[in-house]
């Protein structure tokens, strides 16, 4: 679901003082387009809601969430609304963000 690889060369290449603002950045960021996307109507903006979310979660190694995001964008693309299972992406994110917390301490600490 994480790609920790990505989590640990991403800590790599930005530092572990930047790596904490990064991570808030991102959840606080990817957190309010979660919202934005709850309450979206079925195609309103979906496409580059889900454009948003595929690439800062690729960013921060949130690959199964990505995956989803990418295959409803393109779904979206297509006009294929209904192809795109918003709940599964929603509850993808949750799972990924309380996975990617809970392994957190470790890629600081490394």
């Amino acid at each position: 679901m994480i790609d920790w690889n990505r989590v640990q060369d991403l800590r790599d290449e930005i530092g572990a003082d930047a790596f904490g603002e990064v991570v808030d950045l991102f959840l606080e960021e990817v957190d309010t387009e979660i919202e934005k996307l709850r309450h979206t109507g079925p195609n309103l903006h979906l496409e580059g809601h889900l454009h948003f979310l595929k690439g800062s979660a690729l960013n921060l190694g949130f690959a199964a969430f990505s995956d989803l995001c990418h295959r409803g964008e393109q779904s979206a693309a297509a006009g294929r609304y209904g192809a795109i299972n918003l709940p599964e992406i929603l509850s993808c994110y949750a799972h990924s963000k309380s996975e990617f917390l809970s392994g957190l301490d470790r890629v600081i600490a490394a």
